[in-house]
């Protein structure tokens, strides 16, 4: 073979593995050593996953950010109205700017931080005229993301999510630290229609017998393509509490999503309480950016 037979045969075969290698990567395979992208060697933007928010439902994502990425999942406000004894009170609460803040720490881990600047309770004793109002900033939840598989391909994923609550001191908030740890699992059903699933070990401290109980949260969700960039989605969330001082919890959720651009995604929707001890009902509107 001669020197320029030679030349032709190797610039054939690198053409032919570049074709190979990005036909692969089009077709959703993951990028060649992406397992080598941290924190402080951030995944370049040209092969970032699709936008995987925790909102705007309770089920949260297996999925994690990008090493080096940062995304804010925040809501605009949140309004909770609540009966209670039998109309004898009601209870309106409303946060400003919940928000969760994820950081990607390698490429299937993030650091997450949920934080309300602002949050005012206010409950009202019909009976009296009584009300009492409190406000201030939210407790601070430090969480930490973990995707198990399913992070860049596949039709299903897993996650594990373990978190601890830290107490501000303000007077929204009851002083006391709390966690816990979920395990969300999705399945993407076929093109533009999930379920998600989750299961959530809550460690909570209960006012009435002045110490922490187990709960157990579950929850379930079907998300679903409309029309064009909008999205809907349908939930049930349930909470079992394992001291039996407190009865079972369960709100149904609807919300539309609409997705901006690749990085930006707008979202409302409502919890309803489907039993006593939850809010009648609760109003939200927020939007997801990542950066």
């Amino acid at each position: 073979m001669g020197a320029c037979d030679a030349l032709k045969t190797a610039l054939l075969a690198a053409a032919t593995t570049c074709f190979v290698q990005t036909t692969a990567f089009g077709q959703g395979a993951a990028p060649p050593d992406r397992e080598a992208y941290t924190l402080f060697n951030p995944t370049p933007r040209a092969l970032w996953r699709p936008l995987s928010a925790d909102r705007p439902d309770i089920t949260e994502s297996p999925q994690t950010v990008d090493a080096g990425a940062v995304q804010l999942e925040t809501s605009f406000f949140e309004y909770a109205h609540d009966s209670i004894n039998d109309d004898a009170a009601t209870s309106n609460s409303l946060s400003l700017a919940l928000s969760t803040l994820k950081l990607g720490l390698t490429h299937d881990m993030d650091l997450q931080f949920v934080f309300a600047p602002f949050v005012r309770a206010e409950t009202r004793a019909d009976t009296t005229g009584v009300t009492d109002v409190q406000d201030g900033p939210s407790d601070l939840t430090v969480r930490l993301k973990w995707n198990l598989w399913g992070n860049d391909e596949g039709k299903t994923a897993l996650g594990l999510l373990p978190f601890v609550k830290i107490p501000t001191g303000s007077s929204v908030s009851n002083d006391r630290v709390e966690g816990g740890v979920a395990v969300p699992f999705s399945w993407d059903i076929r093109e533009g229609l999930s379920l998600g699933l989750m299961g959530e070990l809550d460690i909570l401290f209960d006012e009435s017998s002045g110490k922490h109980d187990l709960a157990f949260l579950h929850t379930v969700v079907v998300g679903a393509d409309v029309y064009g960039p909008i999205g809907a989605y349908v939930e049930y969330a349930g909470r079992v509490h394992f001291d039996g001082d407190r009865d079972y919890e369960a709100v149904a959720s609807v919300g539309l999503t609409y997705q901006i651009n690749e990085n930006a995604v707008l979202d409302a929707g409502t919890f309803i309480g489907l039993t006593r001890p939850t809010d009648d009902v609760v109003v939200f509107s927020g939007i997801t950016l990542r950066f």
